[in-house]
Formats: structure tokens, sequence, C-alpha cells
């Protein structure tokens, strides 16, 4: 992601065939486990095994952040006829009271439709890197468009719907898919702007295989129960990403009809 951290390095033709094999039904995993991860190129006046102090964090995020507004402020009303309003960024560290309630780093980067805001605790992006092995700042990009998604799912009234319908793991799930597609929009938009480097879109297809509930349960508990996902397992999540980045269009989230 061309920015304050820039991190690139090869994987353009890896990532061009893994979206060949989305596409087709198949399962590229074991392609994107074996691809290599790029290398840092470090800040103007940063040595590269220098630590990213927090204002260089948040220096990151709030560029993110601003790439994110600038896109769904010309996608949103382009596409949906929806009017775009801006969602607010909280970083926090430990906990966090909002109008969710109380949550705690654990719970990972959150958004929340009763103030608009997404939260987010600068701890998730070393436990990303550590425990989910998604390094990379466009992993952590991918993180932020990802729940900037569900800002533009309550714009559109589609998180009301679900939340309507109660507690369905199978809604749940469409929503977070949905919020991966339109992860793959604003990538698409970026992209576009040239911000984005050989070897980016690569890391956020890591980082959404790393976060798919099958991962997880199995890293955790040592076996997969699909009825309990609640997110999407990794291909799942890897090709809704893939196919909001190739397509650019909105129309090609649905995953609720």
């Amino acid at each position: 992601m061309r920015g304050p951290a820039v991190v690139g390095g090869g994987g353009l033709g890896v990532i061009i065939l893994a979206i060949a094999i989305y596409m087709c039904g198949g399962d590229p995993s074991q392609l994107l486990q074996n691809a290599p991860t790029g290398s840092e190129i470090p800040v103007p006046g940063q040595t590269s095994n220098k630590p990213v102090t927090q204002d260089e964090q948040r220096q990151f995020v709030g560029a993110i952040m601003g790439n994110l507004e600038d896109a769904w402020g010309q996608i949103l009303p382009a596409q949906s006829r929806v009017r775009f309003q801006k969602a607010n960024l909280v970083l926090f560290s430990g906990q966090v009271s909002s109008a969710c309630g109380y949550a705690s780093a654990a719970t990972g980067p959150f958004y929340c439709p009763g103030d608009s805001k997404l939260y987010l605790d600068f701890a998730f992006f070393d436990e990303l890197k550590r425990e989910f092995k998604a390094p990379g700042d466009f992993a952590q990009a991918y993180v932020i468009a990802h729940e900037y998604g569900h800002h533009i799912q309550n714009l559109t009234g589609m998180m009301d719907k679900v939340q309507r319908a109660g507690q369905n793991n199978q809604l749940s799930v469409a929503l977070e898919l949905q919020a991966d597609c339109y992860a793959g929009v604003w990538a698409n938009f970026a992209a576009k702007q040239n911000r984005i480097e050989a070897g980016d879109p690569e890391e956020a297809l890591r980082a959404a295989s790393a976060v798919g509930d099958d991962i997880i349960q199995k890293r955790t508990q040592g076996y997969v129960v699909p009825d309990s996902f609640t997110h999407g397992s990794a291909q799942q999540r890897m090709q809704y990403f893939a196919k909001g980045m190739q397509s650019g269009e909105m129309r090609q989230c649905q995953t609720l009809r």
C-alpha cells in the first residue's frame, strides 16, 4: 500500500492465478500458503528492523480512512443512490465503551451501528502478524476496509435488516461476506488510483483466509463445526474479497436475497 509504510514484493502473478481458481470454484489456500510474503520497505529515516511507532500507525490508519472516505463518497451514491456519511474511527487500548456496550481488545476491531464508529486496538495488528500469520500493511488495510464495509451496510439498511431478523448464523455469515466484498470494492478503487503495490492483494487474501471460521476453529479447538460459522470459511472470505476487487461493483456483493 503506497503510504507511510509501504509493503512491496512479488506475488502479482500468484494473486491473478488465485483469483482465477476462486472463480472456478477451487480452493487456492495451498497456493497462497506457498507464495512469497513480500518485504517491508522502510519509511524515510527509518531502519528496516526498527519497530513501527504508534504515531506511524496512526498516520497509516488515518491515510486508509481518508482513502475509504474518498472511495465510498463516490461509489455509494453512484452505485446505490444512497447518501454517503463518514464513519468515525476510535483508537483504544485494552477496553472501550461504545453505543454497543463495553468491549475488550480480545474482541478485535469492530463497527458499532449505534454510533457509526469503527473501533480499533493496534494490538490486533500484532496478533494478525504473530498469531494469524498475515503480516503486511495491506492486510491491516483489509481489516479496516472490512469494518468500513459494515458502515456501508448500515447506510444502505442491510445491517438493520439482518438485526431485525434476530440471531441467525447464516445471516451473520452473509453480512460478513458482503463486508469482505465491499473491502474488495474499495481495493479496486485504490488500485485505479495506483495506491496498490504488487503483492498487496495477496496480503489481503492471506488475512481474509486467516480469519475464516474454519481456520480459527481448527487452531483453537482442533476441529470444524460449519453450522456454528458466523463469518464464513477461509475460502468464502477470500472469494468475496476477490469478487469485489475484480468487479469494483456493489451489485456483485449480494449475499442476501
